[in-house]
């Protein structure tokens, strides 16, 4: 099996996270985007940003993409960008400590072996939507919604982001299936099952009673509103106590469905095949069927938005406006929680960038002045508080000067960073467009030279 190379994440330091994090950003309207650009979001200067992406281009961490027809220089991420993104806050997290070798993979997913730093085993379960095998999804799968370019990249954080919160509901309900652990982007943590795949087993103690076990639990999902769509060998893992375990769920629909008569009988026919042809197995019963053995008594479809929820809440006369101001609520709190987690790498970033600044630039005359400024300052609320101190209780005076001081030096820190991060800003921009100024004259002179 193969191995993700992780190598170059332990040597990227915090501007190299920013500048992907701002290529990220930037695709979200961009197919390609701009080294100023990239540096605009990334809040670094022009000749900074361009090192550093000159730098992860090496690595393929990003692609430089030059378009001859518009002479457009613009950088989008990789895969193997995008995973180290995903990792860092993983591993930030404590999730992830190590990272084991591939012992698995699927025609939209690898699967890695990971541990946290208590020595504990996880799967790691990268979505690769986009792969060769698998190169239909947009046609096969609602992931895109009402969008109608979105890169391969978006749709499988989309699909780890569905996965997750199926698999977590799944858990809720004591249905067979993994312990989720956590999620970031395209990758999923989830409990290491022990047991083999279920089309590498070649005998069984109790064949008709794992069949049973199979229908029962493809009539369960479907009474509580669900439909896996891929219920398959390849998707069950059965333990050496015989115990199934299921997996791979981004692809699960509701009852609802206008196809879920037929996804719920390829399920049944799916299992019914699989032990005629391993074990030569036929059972005397009659397999499950949609229309006699489903009965609804739960709405998990609804709770995760399942492909084809509205169907039922159109036919028994619901408000649909309920749902979709549900599924906006959703989407907002996953745009809140990326966010959250960018804006906490920038700040991070940001005091480590602010404090070098300010090292650097310690022996400016600006800086003299404003460190005289807060001399004085900090001297003036001395004399205030040493003339108070005579009138009152000296302990409760020195408590108030000391809150006053560090009250004072924090507003005028954060007004010194406001005003450092507005001259590399000014800069950044002054360079970009004495770069543009030069190369017009530069296409000027070359069409002179060229008329005489």
């Amino acid at each position: 099996m193969g191995k993700l190379d992780v190598s170059m994440l332990r040597y990227l330091d915090p501007e190299s996270f920013r500048v992907l994090t701002a290529v990220e950003m930037g695709m979200k309207n961009h197919e390609s985007v701009p080294a100023a650009l990239v540096a605009q979001i990334a809040r670094l200067s022009s000749g900074g940003a361009f090192k550093v992406l000159l730098h992860l281009s090496k690595h393929r961490l990003v692609y430089r993409e030059i378009k001859a027809s518009s002479a457009h220089i613009g950088y989008r991420l990789t895969n193997r960008g995008y995973d180290y993104l995903a990792l860092r806050v993983l591993s930030k997290r404590d999730t992830i400590a190590c990272f084991g070798s591939e012992f698995g993979t699927g025609k939209e997913s690898r699967i890695y072996v990971v541990t946290n730093d208590e020595r504990e085993e996880f799967a790691l379960k990268i979505h690769r939507l986009g792969q060769t095998s698998f190169r239909q999804l947009k046609n096969k799968r609602d992931y895109h919604a009402k969008r109608n370019t979105m890169s391969w990249i978006y749709l499988s954080r989309i699909s780890a982001t569905k996965e997750f919160a199926f698999m977590s509901v799944l858990y809720e309900h004591e249905f067979p299936v993994p312990k989720p652990i956590d999620h970031n982007r395209h990758c999923v943590v989830m409990e290491l099952v022990e047991g083999h795949p279920f089309h590498k087993v070649k005998e069984l103690d109790d064949v008709g009673k794992t069949y049973d076990e199979l229908m029962n639990l493809i009539v369960k999902l479907a009474n509580n509103g669900l439909i896996h769509g891929d219920f398959n060998e390849f998707n069950w893992i059965i333990g050496d106590d015989d115990k199934l375990t299921l997996i791979d769920f981004p692809q699960m629909m509701s009852i609802s469905h206008t196809n879920a008569k037929f996804y719920f009988d390829r399920d049944v026919q799916c299992v019914k095949d699989c032990f005629y042809s391993k074990f030569g197995f036929e059972s005397s019963e009659e397999a499950p069927n949609f229309d006699v053995d489903v009965k609804r008594e739960a709405f998990l479809d609804k709770k995760l938005a399942a492909s084809g929820y509205r169907n039922y809440v159109k036919d028994a006369g619901e408000d649909i406006d309920f749902f979709e101001e549900k599924e906006e609520e959703n989407e907002k709190e996953e745009e809140e929680e990326e966010d959250e987690d960018e804006e906490e790498e920038e700040e991070e970033e940001d005091e480590e960038e602010d404090e070098d600044e300010i090292e650097e630039e310690s022996s400016s005359p600006e800086d003299k002045k404003t460190d005289d400024a807060v001399v004085r300052g900090i001297q003036e609320l001395e004399v205030e508080s040493s003339e108070d101190d005579e009138e009152e209780c000296s302990s409760k005076k020195e408590v108030k000067k000391e809150e006053k001081i560090k009250k004072w030096v924090r507003s005028h820190e954060s007004r010194e960073k406001k005003k450092q991060r507005k001259r590399r800003l000014m800069k950044g921009e002054a360079g970009y467009h004495n770069k543009n100024k030069r190369e017009i004259r530069q296409t000027v002179k070359a069409s002179i030279h060229s008329f005489f």
